[in-house]
């Protein structure tokens, strides 16, 4: 049974991968980690696991493979779609995926650094094929402003009760959005939706970019108040 300390912000992508990585038998998530403090305490406490981690925490990468090597630990990087996997092989890290990996890929990946060996992404990009951008641009102009302002806040990893306090309207009306989302993108729960949209680098931008603006407007609102 091989050990795995899962950390990333990003809840949604971090209840993906482990839904991916609990179909095979041999892989045990034992840890989960929403920031840099929480894996280094994981690390230190489960020695020799493999560490699956999203460069997007930022850690102190030396500082991090000096506490890797004394747990006897082996760790995979979950890169952006932006970076180059051979820095962080240079690195030392055994592994790098790109955020748009199959669950297939992933599982083999993890596989394969638990048994010594080291993984590379065919591509550089794995979501910047012209079939990916395609589509994420289809269903981005086919989602309205509404639509994509709740596809933002899936995302972020709200419920539908934060997203209707958010945008200011019920439950049962982000229900209802939802169904139209669900039907347009060709997913059918919440949490495929969030992967669909990671996996799809202009819908993945449009998304950071609506939900910034919705976090720039919550901040101003609270200024204004203050």
């Amino acid at each position: 049974m091989n050990k795995i300390i899962l950390a990333d912000s990003q809840a949604i992508f971090r209840a993906g991968t482990a839904k991916v990585l609990a179909t095979d038998d041999d892989l045990r998530i034992i840890a989960q980690c929403t920031d840099v403090e929480r894996l280094m305490h994981a690390i230190t406490t489960f020695p020799g696991a493999i560490v699956l981690f999203a460069a997007s925490l930022k850690p102190e990468m030396k500082r991090l493979c000096e506490v890797l090597e004394a747990a006897g630990s082996r760790a995979i990087v979950i890169a952006e779609n932006n970076e180059n996997a051979h820095d962080y092989l240079q690195m030392g890290f055994r592994g790098v995926v790109y955020r748009s990996v199959t669950g297939t890929a992933l599982v083999e990946c993890v596989r394969r650094v638990a048994a010594g060996a080291t993984w590379s992404p065919v591509q550089a990009i794995a979501s910047d094929t012209s079939e990916e951008d395609l589509v994420g641009a289809r269903v981005r102009d086919r989602l309205t402003p509404k639509e994509m302002r709740i596809v933002a806040l899936i995302v972020q990893g709200c419920k539908n009760r934060e997203i209707a306090v958010r945008l200011k309207t019920t439950e049962q009306v982000i229900k209802n959005y939802l169904r139209s989302i669900y039907d347009k993108t060709g997913v059918s729960d919440r949490l495929e939706l969030a992967l669909f949209t990671i996996h799809h680098r202009v819908l993945a931008q449009a998304a950071a970019d609506v939900g910034s603006r919705l976090d720039a407007e919550e901040r101003s609102a609270s200024a204004s108040v203050a």
